[in-house]
């Protein structure tokens, strides 16, 4: 059984920074495309940032580009989202998914549970 388990989320103030990490389980994720995707009550889940299977490339969200990264460890079937500057309108839910087509939502086959982000101003 696959198995996405985000953590690292947690209460952080504007400007501090948070990492969080997906590890997967049940198979290997390791030329598979990676995202992190993010909701707030009452809306979509939107994107966040993905890398791809090799880990050559990746794409962000403009409201997160020159903030985030994303890295992955194939060894240890783990991508991060390292968080900085993080504002208030940052605080959601954050999923991380697997086998996905880059910002496209319906695309991936695996979700994680989601991990809560809180960002006090």
């Amino acid at each position: 059984q696959v198995q996405l388990v985000e953590s690292g989320g947690g209460l952080a103030q504007a400007g501090g920074s948070l990492r969080l990490s997906c590890a997967a389980s049940g198979r290997t994720f390791s030329r598979r495309a990676m995202g992190w995707f993010r909701q707030t009550p009452g809306k979509e889940r939107e994107f966040v940032a993905v890398i791809s299977g090799n880990g050559d490339a990746r794409n962000f969200a403009d409201s997160v580009k020159g903030r985030f990264t994303i890295s992955r460890d194939d060894v240890k079937n783990t991508v991060y989202l390292q968080m900085n500057s993080l504002k208030p309108e940052d605080t959601a839910i954050y999923y991380c998914a697997a086998n996905g087509l880059s910002r496209v939502v319906s695309t991936y086959d695996y979700w994680g549970q989601g991990t809560q982000v809180t960002v006090s101003s």
